[in-house]
């Protein structure tokens, strides 16, 4: 994939005087990084720290999802902002849709606060990626078990999109079973979300590897994909006044 393959060139010319961009990550995700340093806008820098708040042994449910949002990361957030970075990126979607929207809005003011830097969330970018884009009626797919899943399409109809069909993996994933789906994986998983009444299929997971299926998609259901690290960079780039660059996959960057 062509975002794939030139990402280390633009990283390799960056001159390392623009934006810092700090990222909060769930201990256990091993995509996240990847995905953001491949989207990186040239100029930007990624600083990461890592998030606890649940238990690596248990099935990632609603309660141990909410338990994530719920937890002190004021330490965690204080040495990130040693960077002082332009913005904090939360990246853990359900761990913020389990509480809600408001809950979502309240936690980035929270960080925008603490870290004195924009904040966006990426339950709350997949909101925004989906409504740039015109969309209401979205196909929706998830590595998530039901009851996270019944949460996000309440979090998305909070946000005034519905969600008219949903596709989730059949089986119940571990904390790195997540992330070990394959890119086909998740490409045959978006297939089964789509409808014809979709405007969109939005993947839910900052530890899926959609970006990766992203182009692919869109090529075989001629429609846009929004998916959870991919609308985080959107909704970076277009804070922060970023054109198109090539290494951004997907429909929703033409937006820019």
């Amino acid at each position: 994939m062509q975002w794939r393959m030139c990402w280390r060139q633009l990283f390799m010319n960056n001159e390392r005087c623009g934006p810092k961009i700090g990222v909060l990550v769930p201990f256990t995700n091993c995509n996240l990084e990847p995905d953001m340093m491949a989207m990186c806008p040239p100029g930007c820098t990624m600083h990461f720290a890592r998030m606890g708040g649940y238990d690596v042994d248990e099935i990632p449910g609603s309660e141990q999802m909410a338990g994530l949002g719920a937890s002190d990361i004021s330490e965690t957030l204080r040495l990130l902002s040693g960077v002082r970075p332009a913005a904090v990126l939360y990246g853990c979607t359900s761990a913020t849709l389990t509480h809600g929207i408001g809950f979502d809005s309240e936690l980035a003011a929270r960080i925008k606060a603490g870290a004195g830097a924009l904040s966006l969330t990426a339950a709350g970018s997949l909101v925004e990626g989906i409504t740039a884009l015109g969309a209401t009626r979205v196909g929706f797919a998830s590595p998530y078990l039901g009851e996270i899943n019944d949460q996000a399409v309440t979090f998305l109809a909070d946000g005034g999109i519905t969600v008219i069909k949903r596709a989730d993996i059949g089986r119940a994933l571990g904390n790195y079973g997540q992330g070990e789906l394959t890119p086909e994986e998740v490409f045959d998983l978006a297939i089964q979300a789509d409808h014809p009444d979709a405007q969109a299929i939005v993947l839910s997971c900052t530890d899926m590897r959609s970006v990766e299926a992203i182009e692919r998609i869109e090529d075989r259901l001629g429609k846009p994909v929004v998916a959870s690290n991919q609308a985080m960079i959107f909704a970076l780039m277009r804070r922060l006044g970023f054109s198109k660059h090539p290494a951004v996959p997907g429909a929703l960057f033409d937006l820019l």
